[in-house]
């Protein structure tokens, strides 16, 4: 080869090799149990532990007990299920996974939790490939599931839970919670034809099939809500003359019971008693 032709293809993939960006730094998950990934970025953002105890859920113990279970399974290595958590808002889905992954995880030193928005739910095949070396097991944890888009996100989620040939990472639990039993989409199939709109329903439907754990959440019923008011008082020492009557004026001015509506209430008892509380 001519030695000027060389040196300038030297010079040529040394250019190249500075334009280059350098190998981005593999994430660490020291330092906290919960994150809160960035699909643009790549990153994994630490946040605080959920301080709210899993004792403090009323009206959920079945769902609770056949949670964390599965959870408990996952973290020892034992075959389990992921999870679809459905029901109407404010039963506490999002509380009662969050709160069971603290009480695993203070037995589970390589437990971690990863929060993904909704709206990313395309980018959960990346993210399991990413995952799946790691040494840590993961609860990755996607509140409010919809498919806003159609199929393309319902087919992204069936990706990453069936794992193409290379299967569903063995240290990733998948947990979704969702207002739709079977995650239907929210718009309007008045304007699309009807054999189309059939298709999507049927891979939306799909996709609740292959979580191997479904946990309904019923709406509270009176004695359910004054019980977990009760239940949250009594743990933070919060007295108030006519409490029962208080709580159910107050659910009347929401719209309706259910264990958020019991918490928004004490929240405010709290804060008219001078009282502090944990969130």
């Amino acid at each position: 080869m001519d030695p000027e032709l060389k040196s300038a293809l030297e010079r040529i993939a040394q250019a190249l090799e500075r334009l280059a960006p350098p190998n981005a730094a593999p994430p660490s998950f020291d330092g906290a149990r919960l994150f809160r990934h960035d699909p643009g970025t790549g990153a994994f953002h630490p946040a605080p532990d959920y301080p709210l105890g899993l004792d403090s859920l009323v009206g959920v113990e079945r769902q609770k007990q056949r949670f964390l279970a599965n959870l408990q399974r996952f973290a020892a290595g034992l075959p389990f299920n992921h999870a679809l958590l459905w029901g109407v808002r404010g039963t506490g889905k999002s509380s009662l996974a969050k709160a069971a992954f603290m009480q695993v995880a203070s037995d589970s030193p390589t437990l971690r939790l990863v929060e993904v928005d909704r709206d990313q739910v395309t980018a959960l095949p990346a993210l399991f490939d990413q995952l799946r070396p790691r040494p840590e097991r993961f609860v990755v944890l996607c509140d409010d599931l919809s498919f806003e888009e159609g199929a393309q996100a319902a087919k992204a989620l069936k990706s990453a839970l069936e794992g193409g040939v290379s299967g569903p990472p063995a240290n990733v639990l998948f947990v979704a919670t969702s207002n739709r039993r079977h995650l239907m989409p929210r718009t309007s199939t008045e304007d699309r034809g009807a054999l189309a709109a059939a298709e999507d329903a049927e891979e939306e439907v799909s996709v609740s099939d292959r979580f191997g754990l479904s946990i309904g959440f019923p709406p509270m019923d009176q004695a359910t809500y004054l019980a977990a008011v009760q239940g949250y008082a009594d743990r933070f020492g919060l007295a108030s003359p006519e409490l029962d009557r208080r709580a159910l004026q107050w659910a009347q001015l929401r719209g309706g019971r259910s264990g958020r509506v019991a918490w928004q209430f004490i929240r405010d008892l709290a804060g008219e008693l001078g009282k502090p509380l944990p969130l």
